[in-house]
C-alpha cells in the first residue's frame, strides 16, 4: 500500500503552491489599498473592491482563475467611479 505525503485531513492545504501564494498577496496588498482609500473618500466600489480583493483568495485554489478574477476586480474602479 502506498503512503500519502500528507495525511487526509491536510489535503487542502497541499493545494497551495508559490505562485497562488503570491498572487494572493499581491491582490491582497492591493485590496488593503483600494479598501483604505474608499474607506477614507467614502466610495463604495473602491471599497467593495478592496474587500473583495482581500478575501476571494482565501477560496480560489486554481492560479488561473485567481490571477483572472482578480485582473478583472483591479480594473473595476478604473471603470465604474460613483
Amino acid at each position: 500500500m502506498k503512503e500519502q505525503p500528507f495525511p487526509p485531513h491536510t489535503k487542502a492545504l497541499s493545494v497551495i503552491d508559490q505562485s497562488t501564494l503570491l498572487w494572493a498577496l499581491f491582490f491582497g496588498s492591493f485590496g488593503l489599498g483600494y479598501f483604505t482609500y474608499g474607506k477614507k473618500e467614502r466610495a463604495v466600489v473602491p471599497l467593495t473592491c478592496g474587500l473583495a480583493l482581500m478575501i476571494f483568495p482565501y477560496f480560489v485554489t486554481n492560479t488561473i482563475a485567481l490571477a483572472s478574477i482578480g485582473g478583472v476586480l483591479l480594473v473595476i474602479p478604473y471603470f465604474l467611479r460613483f
